[in-house]
């Protein structure tokens, strides 16, 4: 299969949370994606978050619950160690629909509400890192 090439920086909709037009960063350097939320609570095997920041317009505010796919350590790019629960959501990106594993974060002091990871893009896309929004051609022919 070829390798689809995309750029550092990228639109990417998740259809699961009805977040759409989302700017994210593409990260190389992480392991899996992560997306910016507020309130996050866990209890049983659930967890009840918050879409909320006035700087991104996609985010709605709403306030979601869904089954936890997965618990884990996860060292953010400041290296303090974190339990950060995660989900499973469809998303659409560069054209396509496809399954993904989301940890869920505070990333209020990060430029982009969302991350693209490694696990993510592999043997799907390659990064040209002098490129940014290649994914808005796809957007157009929607």
């Amino acid at each position: 299969m070829e390798k689809q090439i995309i750029g550092c920086k990228e639109i990417i909709s998740i259809i699961d949370l009805d977040l759409y037009d989302l700017d994210a960063k593409i990260d190389t350097g992480a392991d899996s994606n992560a997306i910016h939320c507020d309130e996050i609570e866990i209890k049983d095997n659930q967890v009840t978050f918050r879409l909320l920041d006035e700087v991104h317009s996609s985010y709605h505010g709403k306030k979601i619950t869904m089954p936890i796919y997965k618990i884990k350590k996860v060292k953010s790019s400041n290296g303090q160690v974190q339990n950060r629960p995660s989900i499973k959501v469809n998303v659409e990106f560069m054209g396509n629909k496809y399954e993904s594993v989301i940890s869920l974060t505070d990333r209020s002091d990060m430029k982009f509400p969302m991350l693209i990871g490694r696990k993510f893009m592999a043997n799907k896309f390659l990064v040209d890192v002098s490129k940014e929004y290649l994914s808005e051609e796809f957007r157009k022919n929607k």
